[in-house]
């Protein structure tokens, strides 16, 4: 069993900065990419910010510039800070993980979502 558990979402006003995390836990061998996706209303799921094992990180072209993705291997922990955020940044943010479980199984998996409004 591989469970990831985001947090840090909520109510920010345009310009404001929030940071969400995602913690992985269960049965893992190793941590391969990590990313954030998020998804508005009536909208596809779309990918916001990725990051190797290695560090090297790629974002979409709406967010350079204002959102950093990191990752913190000791804690399995992936996070997105997310600074001067616009009305348009509204959405449910999802990290996801590419993983190998202590079994060898080779998989994505996906956190529960977490609530991003930016709003006056």
């Amino acid at each position: 069993q591989v469970q990831l558990v985001e947090s840090g979402g909520g109510l920010v006003q345009p310009g404001g900065s929030l940071r969400l995390s995602c913690a992985a836990s269960g049965i893992i061998f190793r941590i391969n990419a990590m990313s954030w996706y998020r998804q508005a209303p009536g909208k596809q799921r779309e990918l916001v910010a990725a990051i190797t094992t290695s560090g090297n990180t790629d974002y979409a072209d709406s967010v350079k510039g204002r959102f950093t993705i990191s990752r913190d291997d000791a804690k399995n922990t992936v996070y997105l800070q997310m600074n001067t955020l616009k009305p348009e940044d509204t959405a449910v943010y999802y990290c996801n993980v590419n993983l190998i479980t202590l079994t060898q199984r080779l998989g994505n998996y996906w956190g529960q979502g977490t609530q991003v409004t930016v709003s006056s």
